[in-house]
């Protein structure tokens, strides 16, 4: 229901003249140049000099409803009441592998997704139809990591690339009984040596039809930002699927956050849907 909701409203706000556009900082803008990844979230990617092998993937596993707890003792009572709780657990996963190159360095890619979703359900029992039964979201977590090999090139070390989103209701003491797994995962890749900051971005933030900036009335994932100890070296923006690079970048830095930029845009786990 609640994604319908916001495909709703994005169709609303583009009737209105709304460009659903990441509004990247005018500051970085000046400083950095955009990459159209041609290709992106698909099975091979291009963009300037940089291209990836094709990429290969594991088997993509859904197990919906897998496990979960039966509450038998209160069932007792509440089936007196003509009402049914479950619990549910959603595992998925998925793998995929591909190499990236500038032309002149090569980087290997191997990556991992896992989500766990655990659910409460409660049902009529004599009841059918859309408001028969109530799903509330006990613990969410998603997990992505990759590493990004170097392969024999002197003196370079491997990046590790790893970002999260987990939401636990009963380790956060959340009363809201309609609370929502959100898509904003967040993390870092680093080499033992220098890191990469991972942090999301909102379409809370968009660009209007007559070029001004504009707020949402709900937020939705729309990039991210690549940041290090100096400043802002990347955005990466899901909606256009573009990267926007820091204009003084080494080749080989550019290719580092290329292979980053590539695995978020590789995903099936995790997708921002546009």
């Amino acid at each position: 229901m609640r994604n319908a909701v916001l495909m709703m409203g994005i169709a609303c706000l583009m009737g209105c003249g709304t460009s659903m556009k990441l509004a990247v900082p005018d500051a970085f803008k000046q400083q950095a140049t955009m990459q159209h990844v041609d290709g992106a979230r698909g099975n091979k990617m291009s963009f300037a000099n940089i291209s990836t092998s094709k990429i290969t993937r594991g088997v993509h596993v859904s197990y919906p409803g897998w496990g979960g707890r039966a509450f038998f003792l209160q069932n007792l009572i509440l089936n007196k009441y003509g009402i049914q709780k479950n619990e549910t657990v959603e595992k998925e996963k998925a793998r995929f592998r591909y190499t990236i190159t500038d032309g002149k360095n090569t980087l290997e890619v191997y990556a991992n997704e896992k989500q766990v979703t655990k659910k409460l359900e409660y049902q009529l029992i004599k009841e059918t139809g859309y408001f028969s039964s109530f799903e509330q979201l006990q613990h969410y977590q998603y997990i992505f990591s990759a590493i990004i090999g170097t392969g024999n090139m002197p003196g370079r070390n491997n990046w590790e690339l790893m970002m999260t989103n987990i939401y636990d209701r009963e380790a956060e003491h959340d009363p809201n009984p309609f609370a929502y797994a959100k898509q904003e995962d967040n993390g870092l890749a680093t080499n033992g040596k220098d890191t990469i900051y991972i942090n999301p971005l909102s379409i809370r933030k968009t660009e209007l039809s007559n070029g001004k900036t504009g707020k949402l009335p709900f937020k939705l994932l729309s990039g991210y930002e690549l940041s290090n100890s100096d400043g802002v070296v990347a955005i990466v923006d899901m909606i256009d699927r573009n990267v926007w690079f820091y204009n003084e970048l080494e080749p080989m830095e550019k290719l580092n956050i290329s292979a980053i930029a590539t695995a978020m845009f590789a995903r099936k786990v995790h997708d921002a849907k546009w």
